[in-house]
């Protein structure tokens, strides 16, 4: 399986800068986000709203507890980033990897094929897996008795 492709410019791969830079903002701001004890609802301190399938349902939505999984994960806690997220620790690995690649692409003057057969074989099946388990997690819950309702904000520090 090839990862790289020759490229005659690096005016192609603009693309591949983007989504480093994606993943390193995202990084920095995990690593300064303060995990939420519950095991979701650490996006709130960004200003977001919770989730609309807690606030409605009392249940939790296929992403529930991502931001704290790799929150946790950034700050060393790799159980505790499995314990908000199963999937949490595994999809950053694959972000960090896929941003890595395209970074080397970009200084090599190398196209990064993520749009190989392999590749989207390899995303449709953590995609499916990835949507099973929400299923899963929704409908095998008693539903969600801890969830910060109003953090403070990450931007905000009281």
């Amino acid at each position: 399986m090839r990862l790289f492709e020759e490229t005659p410019s690096r005016k192609k791969l603009s693309g591949h800068v983007l989504w480093f830079l994606f993943w390193l903002s995202l990084t920095v701001i995990g690593v300064m986000l303060k995990p939420s004890p519950t095991g979701m609802g650490t996006h709130t301190q960004l200003g977001l709203p919770p989730c609309p399938s807690i606030l409605f349902f009392n249940r939790p939505c296929p992403g529930c507890g991502l931001t704290t999984s790799w929150t946790r994960l950034l700050n060393g806690d790799v159980v505790g980033s499995f314990q908000a997220h199963l999937f949490g620790p595994i999809l950053y690995a694959g972000f960090t990897l896929s941003a890595l690649f395209c970074l080397y692409g970009f200084l090599r003057v190398k196209r990064f094929l993520s749009d190989s057969k392999e590749m989207t074989l390899l995303l449709a099946v953590v995609v499916t897996l990835f949507v099973s388990y929400g299923v899963f997690r929704f409908f095998a819950s008693t539903g969600v008795h801890s969830y910060p309702t109003q953090a403070s904000s990450f931007w905000h520090k009281q």
